[in-house]
């Protein structure tokens, strides 16, 4: 069986699965925390080194301090791959964290040998209307829009982890429900100050929401790094529409591999055990 463990990478929490071979450091999204590659782990830790970090305002790394943003996590994934013998690394991203492995990629380029980008990167077109420098309210309402339930979740507090359970088992993305999404909710629920909310900070998802969006026209460039890209192809709620479109991957990064992955939603491409094969055999692969 694949070794599990979590330990401190320097200030931030991660989650380890396997002892040796290639090391592949992973970023989760906007909202959510390591154990969201809790079936991939532990498919590629039977031959690689996974490391997922809770990034910086998440899980148990949610008391790091500001800045957020996509540069600060860049940093964070950096000092991430130095402390575990200094990389190059293959690197994943789901959601948010596509953008904080582009991030990397592009500030760090020889401490990445690869990108796997799961659901996330290309950047994502703001509602008309909304200007090139969105006020504060505007952002909230953006990601408000985007995001939903897993944003409005922020502000929610409840009584025990059996609620908070039941909460996510009524997401329409998590209708074939497993012990991997239990365990991620019970994770992400934390005691603060003798009541239960979300780990997540609110503060952090909303400075961070600010950096994946095209709030000014993007000229496509490619990725310093091969790149592959795999879409979801449901989206947010389950809904036929994915999060992105066919081909946006390859128009905003020239030169990326893109595929889809049928059968998935946003949420089950990591969550999900077709998903989760999807993505370690790309992580896995050598090309």
């Amino acid at each position: 069986m694949t070794s599990y463990r979590e330990e401190r990478a320097g200030d931030l929490a991660v989650g380890v699965w396997g002892d040796g071979g290639p090391l592949v450091v992973a970023a989760h999204g906007i909202t959510s925390h390591h154990l969201a590659w809790g079936l991939v782990g532990p498919l590629v830790g039977a031959d690689h080194r996974f490391v997922a970090p809770d990034l910086r305002g998440r899980g148990h790394s949610r008391d790091l301090p500001a800045p957020y943003g996509m540069d600060r996590h860049a940093a964070d994934l950096a000092e991430v791959i130095r402390a575990y013998g200094g990389g190059p690394a293959i690197v994943v991203g789901h959601s948010m964290g596509c953008w904080a492995a582009i991030a990397l990629a592009r500030g760090e380029p020889a401490l990445v040998e690869r990108l796997v980008l799961v659901d996330g990167g290309p950047p994502l077109a703001p509602p008309p209307g909304v200007p090139a420098e969105p006020s504060p309210e505007q952002v909230t309402q953006v990601i408000t829009e985007t995001v939903g339930q897993a944003y409005a979740r922020l502000t929610m507090t409840f009584p025990d982890r059996d609620a908070y359970r039941e909460l996510w088992r009524a997401h329409p993305s998590l209708a074939e429900w497993n012990d991997t999404m239990a365990a991620y909710a019970d994770y992400d629920l934390v005691d603060d100050g003798g009541v239960l909310r979300p780990a997540c900070r609110l503060e952090a998802a909303l400075r961070d929401a600010r950096d994946l969006y095209a709030w000014r026209p993007v000229e496509p460039a490619p990725l310093p790094a091969p790149a592959v890209f795999l879409r979801a192809e449901r989206g947010m709620f389950d809904q036929p529409e994915g999060l992105f479109a066919p081909g946006v991957a390859g128009r905003a990064f020239p030169g990326i591999t893109e595929r889809d992955v049928p059968g998935t939603n946003h949420y089950t491409i990591t969550l999900g055990p077709k998903g989760a094969a999807e993505v370690a055999a790309a992580v896995r692969s050598a090309r």
